[in-house]
């Protein structure tokens, strides 16, 4: 009885694997991808071979839309993955196993030498969100960075109609 419950556990634990290689997780604590009409500002991430984000600090407000341009200086391949900092660490480990894994989710984006990719993400909840390079060997180098997100205090929009009668 035991092994049928090993075989059938099997293909979701396969599934939750390839789920988490494919950088599939709960957005929510991080936020949402943006839309571009949205966009309140952009920010310049340039990306180098001392495996540090140049800019590796900000400030947004929650409910914010930012377009991150990350610029490789480098000479060898970079990314930047937005994320909590567990599902960041989680597919480091993937990567570290699969390092020619591509991505292709809305909150990273793998960049060659020379070259410029961008992330626009809007930032729903206040708190931090974390992000790094997930190339073999560049995250245990430091290659990490943190978006700081301030609770908006703006009041609840309304929606322009009045419930009030003339």
């Amino acid at each position: 009885m035991k092994s049928r419950n090993i075989l059938l556990a099997l293909p979701f634990a396969l599934l939750s694997l390839s789920a988490m290689a494919a950088g599939n997780h709960d957005d929510s604590a991080i936020g949402k991808p943006g839309v571009a009409s949205k966009v309140t500002r952009t920010v310049t991430v340039d990306m180098k071979d001392d495996m540090r984000f140049h800019s590796s600090n900000f400030n947004v407000k929650q409910g914010e839309t930012i377009r991150f341009v990350a610029k490789n200086s480098g000479k060898v391949k970079h990314e930047m993955v937005l994320g909590t900092e567990k599902d960041l660490k989680d597919h480091y480990d993937v990567m570290k196993k699969n390092p020619e894994m591509e991505h292709a989710d809305d909150n990273m984006v793998t960049v060659a030498p020379g070259k410029s990719g961008e992330i626009i993400w809007q930032f729903t909840s206040a708190g931090k969100v974390d992000f790094a390079c997930l190339q073999p060997g560049h995250f245990d180098a430091g290659m990490k960075g943190l978006v700081n997100v301030a609770a908006s205090k703006l009041p609840p929009k309304s929606d322009g109609h009045n419930d009030h009668k003339h």
